[in-house]
């Protein structure tokens, strides 16, 4: 989280919180990791439900949430809206905010006015239930923030006056000037996500949710001390931590041995997340009503949502129960360095890959393979946000077919349109890309869509030359034997792109469209939910 050192409150060194030898039982086999505290908390409110006898309890501590407005749902930056159809997708942001409590915190509410978001992260259960994937954003990361009403963060208000669109800012500049609304206008521009639920929470939150349960384990293979915040572990090794030693632990920018500002950071942030939640599930917190019962007391006490209530969080928590640790995967935003304004930039590319991936259900790095959906009862899916697109009922899973080579493909080029010499024009872009073009020729009726059509056995091939178009949809029929005919629509804008490299997968949609895939990069920072080794 915050960088700033502690003006004069910080522990001296040696008083470094790190409390109690771990427990064997903080070993034993993870049932789930959920990136964000929000998650952690309702897979415990889930297995107190099981029990029937604190239902009540749970249900009042609605009327303890604090209602910000933060949400920008039917959003033209979302896209393929209806593969995201029945995914919950959590924008949750640690904010470097140092009213009330938090000017003790890490610096003095003078010098440090407003609040940023400084840790952000989006965490998305996809509508089968069969895995987690949270992505870390940098906090410096480049940005061009979108226009956003002003927002004072003491009263979680917006004000009338409008901020102007600002090129090159840093991404937690979105949350300091817009707060949540800004910020996950610019998140979802970037990643393409429909976001349907927001969890903000401060530092002292994050603190008093670690100590209530006892402190959490880390292990580290140095000691290690940050250049502002000082000696925050003194000794390497697997060791429970306290909750202001947590904080540091999770807060350090400065770490000379990582050689990095944010991403040893981010990395820190994932690894602990994963032990909190471990610690939420064991036994010393589940069976410890005082615990547990203090744990969802500081959690609501310190956080701030929209669409975020206990009861579609329980159904949620029931519709995952089996997923495995091996299919939650923590990734984090890459980036190509700092420009002038020492902002990183964003490799555009990678991030769409990645959110491709997420949207898709594509298989990710290190993610054990998914286990079937237990899902079966609709009752325990969660109720959808007002103004979700549903799954269509019977709605199949996408299907992968493996790009050809084009010259392997035969292709003859019909024109439904209405336009004069198109299908000719768009031959010779495909025999350019190496397709061997069998006719040309014009449809007997015109078409909205382009459509690619193609015999039983030729589906691989209907797809590579589909995934030179950027909307045709496929459709199977009889008699065209190894050709593969493409009709031109009114919907075709002339463009034919490089169809998708041999070898690689092309995934088909139930309504006929195709996506490829593009390749996640080979240095994309992962974290995988299953791996507890000490690095």
């Amino acid at each position: 989280m915050s960088e700033s050192p502690s003006s004069g409150t910080h522990r001296a060194a040696g008083q470094v919180g790190v409390v109690m030898p771990p427990s064997p039982v903080a070993h034993r086999h993870p049932r789930i990791l959920i990136a964000a505290r929000i998650l952690v908390t309702l897979v415990s409110l889930s297995a107190l439900v099981l029990t029937g006898t604190v239902w009540n309890y749970i249900r009042s501590t609605n009327n303890d949430l604090t209602i910000v407005e933060a949400l920008d749902m039917g959003s033209d930056d979302v896209r393929s809206i209806d593969d995201q159809a029945g995914d919950e997708t959590f924008l949750v942001v640690g904010v470097d905010s140092r009213a009330g409590i938090n000017a003790q915190i890490g610096g003095t509410g003078w010098m440090h006015e407003g609040a940023r978001s400084d840790t952000i992260m989006l965490v998305t259960v996809p509508a089968d239930r069969r895995r987690v994937v949270a992505v870390s954003f940098p906090r410096d990361l480049n940005i061009t923030r979108p226009s956003c009403q002003r927002f004072d963060n003491d009263s979680a208000t917006y004000s009338e006056d409008y901020v102007p669109s600002e090129r090159n800012v840093k991404l937690n500049d979105a949350y300091y000037t817009g707060g949540p609304k800004c910020l996950i206008k610019a998140v979802q521009r970037i990643s393409g996500m429909n976001i349907n639920r927001f969890v903000g929470i401060d530092f002292a939150g994050f603190q008093d949710m670690v100590d209530t349960i006892g402190g959490v384990e880390v292990c580290v293979t140095q000691p290690m001390w940050d250049d502002e915040l000082g000696l925050i572990i003194p000794e390497a090794g697997r060791q429970v931590i306290n909750g202001p030693t947590a904080l540091d632990y999770v807060r350090a920018r400065h770490v000379p041995a990582e050689g990095t500002n944010d991403y040893g950071r981010m990395h820190r942030q994932q690894v602990l997340l994963s032990s909190l939640l471990r610690e939420v599930l064991s036994s010393r917190v589940l069976l410890d009503p005082t615990k547990l019962n203090s744990f969802i007391e500081a959690f609501v006490s310190h956080t701030f949502v929209e669409n975020v209530d206990s009861e579609s969080l329980l159904m949620l928590a029931r519709s995952m129960q089996g997923v495995d640790a091996g299919q939650v995967t923590f990734l984090t935003i890459p980036t190509a360095g700092p420009n002038e304004q020492m902002n990183e930039i964003p490799r555009d590319r990678d991030v769409d890959a990645i959110f491709d991936a997420i949207i898709y259900d594509w298989p990710l790095p290190g993610e054990e393979d998914p286990a079937p959906s237990n899902n079966d009862n609709t009752d325990d899916a969660p109720a959808a946000s007002s103004g979700d697109a549903q799954p269509a009922a019977g709605q199949d899973e996408p299907r992968d077919a493996e790009a050809e080579f084009p010259s392997q493909v035969s292709v003859q080029v019909s024109n439904g349109s209405r336009t004069f010499g198109l299908a000719g024009n768009a031959a010779s872009a495909l025999a350019g890309y190496g397709f061997q073009i069998y006719s040309v020729g014009d449809h007997s009726r015109v078409l909205n869509q382009t459509v690619i059509r193609y015999s039983e056995g030729n589906e691989a091939e209907a797809a590579t030359l589909a995934s030179s178009f950027s909307n045709a949809v496929l459709q199977e029929r009889r008699g065209l034997g190894s050709i593969v005919e493409v009709i031109l629509g009114t919907d075709f804008d002339a463009s034919i792109s490089a169809p998708a490299s041999p070898g690689t997968m092309v995934s088909i949609m139930d309504d006929g469209a195709v996506v490829p895939q593009v390749p996640l990069p080979d240095d994309l920072s992962v974290t995988n939910a299953g791996d507890l080794s000490c690095t």
